[in-house]
C-alpha cells in the first residue's frame, strides 16, 4: 500500500489559528473540575515559557477550543501542551497510551471579522450544545477573563475591534457574543448525509406527498417546508435545491 501523504496545515498569514484538540475516539478528557485546572495551569505554563497569546477557549468533556497566535511553531506548542496534559492524566487515573486524537483540527484566521466569529463560536460551545442557559453560566471558557479578570487571555487585542473606550468595548463585546447565529466553525461533529429518498421521506412524513404539490403551494406555506428542511441535520442547500426543483436563492431566502 502506497502511503497517503497528510496536507500540510493552511498557514496563517498573521500567525493566529482556531485549534480543537479532541479526545481519541471522542472519549472524555476532563473526568472531573480538577482535570480542567490542571489543563489551564498547563496552558498557562506554556503560555509563558513559548510567548504565544491566548484569546478564547473553552473546554468541553471531550474536546477542546483555542483560539491563539503562535509565536514559536504551532504544531510544537500544542504538543507540548497536550503532552503535559497526557503525562500527568494517565498517573492520575493509572493508564498508558494516547488521550487525544493524534493530529489536531486547526484552521487560519485571515481576517477580523472570522476572528471575532470564531472568538463568539468558542464561548457560545456550551450553550449551542445545552450545557448552559447563557454563556455567561459554563465556567470553563474565556469569558469571565473578559468580564471579570483577565489571567490568562489576552484580553486587549479583541476588545479593540469594538471600542477604544473600556467601558463601551465590554458593552458592545457582550451584546456580541450573546447574539444568536448560525456560525460554523471548527464542529465536533460527525458529518451526516441524508440520501435524496431519505430527503423525500422526510417530505412525506411532514404531509408533501411529492415534489409537485410543494412547487404549487403558496410562498408563506413552502418557506415553512423549505426552512424545516434546512433545519434538519444532514441535509444541504444545494441537496434541498435538487430534490424540490427549486432554486437556492430561494431556499436560502426561506423564513418559517
Amino acid at each position: 500500500m502506497i502511503p497517503i501523504p497528510r496536507i500540510a496545515r493552511k498557514k496563517s498569514p498573521n500567525g493566529i489559528y482556531h485549534i480543537m484538540l479532541r479526545g481519541i475516539n471522542r472519549q472524555t478528557i476532563f473526568e472531573d473540575d480538577q482535570d480542567r485546572w490542571k489543563f489551564l495551569e498547563v496552558l498557562k505554563k506554556y503560555k509563558e515559557m513559548s510567548h504565544f497569546h491566548l484569546f478564547s477557549y473553552c473546554l468541553m468533556d471531550n474536546h477542546i477550543h483555542l483560539l491563539m497566535k503562535e509565536s514559536d511553531n504551532i504544531s510544537n506548542v500544542i504538543k507540548r501542551i497536550s503532552s503535559s496534559y497526557v503525562y500527568w492524566y494517565n498517573l492520575k487515573y493509572d493508564r498508558c497510551g494516547h488521550l487525544f486524537q493524534e493530529r489536531f483540527k486547526s484552521e487560519s484566521i485571515d481576517s477580523i471579522r472570522y476572528f471575532l466569529t470564531v472568538l463568539r463560536y468558542i464561548h457560545q460551545n456550551p450553550l449551542k450544545a445545552g450545557l448552559s442557559s447563557s454563556i455567561f453560566e459554563c465556567q470553563w471558557t474565556s469569558i469571565h477573563e473578559y468580564v471579570d479578570k483577565a489571567t490568562i487571555v489576552d484580553v486587549e487585542y479583541p476588545l479593540q475591534f469594538f471600542s477604544s473606550d473600556r467601558k463601551q468595548a465590554l458593552l458592545l463585546f457582550k451584546n456580541y457574543m450573546e447574539k444568536p447565529n448560525d456560525d460554523q466553525c471548527l464542529e465536533d461533529t460527525v458529518r451526516i448525509r441524508l440520501t435524496d429518498d431519505e430527503v423525500k421521506n422526510y417530505l412525506f412524513e411532514i404531509g408533501v406527498s411529492n415534489i409537485n404539490m410543494l412547487q404549487h403551494m403558496d410562498k408563506v406555506e413552502r418557506d415553512s417546508v423549505l426552512f424545516r428542511l434546512k433545519a434538519v441535520n444532514g441535509i444541504s442547500l444545494r441537496q434541498i435545491a435538487r430534490v424540490t426543483g427549486i432554486s437556492k436563492s430561494v431556499i436560502q431566502r426561506a423564513r418559517e
